[in-house]
């Protein structure tokens, strides 16, 4: 589940417009699926549905708002009374996935602003791009300080001990966990290429 979020972000930089439209063509194919007889199929579609809402949250967030941090997490939520309602019936996984990331983007912008980074967000994304690298790798390195390495530490640590307690609560319990965990993967990459090869993050 890492990978989409890799492939989303060059995709929304180029051409915005495609990738959000391509959240229909994921919701078709999720739905055509969870009409499936086969269980693992009807799963797959429930899942693909969820993910569409993410997708189509981050494609709005970061091909129009991206210069506005604090929109954020209101952008990505667009579709919280939706996952919320699926809840309680076929739509389960599909609200289960998408609440879970949404919890993860919460985290994280949690952290970013308490560690400071998240006021550097405008300057580096809009930076010119023979500019941006070297800024992004400077807010990268506000994190390596002393204390908002313990806040993004600590942050870390919650997730990851959410994850080992819901892993242990059935199916969907499972679902959130690796959700929870890919989320935590995707920042640490983002994280790692930001020092290591600013140029190539592919997240600007």
């Amino acid at each position: 589940m890492v990978l989409p979020v890799f492939v989303q972000a060059p995709w929304v930089r180029a051409a915005p417009m495609a990738a959000a439209l391509f959240t229909a063509a994921l919701v078709a194919i999720g739905i055509l699926l969870e009409r499936h007889r086969s269980p693992h199929w009807k799963d797959v579609g429930a899942l693909l549905v969820g993910f569409s809402g993410s997708w189509l949250g981050g494609a709005l967030f970061w091909g129009w708002c991206r210069l506005h941090p604090a929109w954020h997490l209101p952008v990505e939520a667009f579709a919280l009374p939706l996952a919320v309602a699926g809840l309680g019936g076929r739509w389960r996984l599909a609200g289960i996935f998408y609440l879970a990331s949404l919890l993860g983007t919460a985290a994280t912008d949690v952290a970013m602003l308490l560690s400071g980074v998240m006021e550097l967000w405008p300057q580096v994304l809009s930076a010119p791009l023979q500019e941006a690298p070297a800024l992004l790798q400077a807010a990268a390195m506000v994190v390596l300080r002393p204390l908002p390495l313990v806040v993004v530490g600590t942050m870390a640590s919650l997730l990851l001990g959410l994850a080992g307690w819901l892993r242990k609560r059935g199916t969907a319990g499972r679902l959130a966990a690796v959700t929870i965990a890919t989320t935590l993967a995707v920042d640490g990459l983002f994280l790692a290429a930001s020092l290591a090869a600013p140029r190539f993050s592919g997240l600007i």
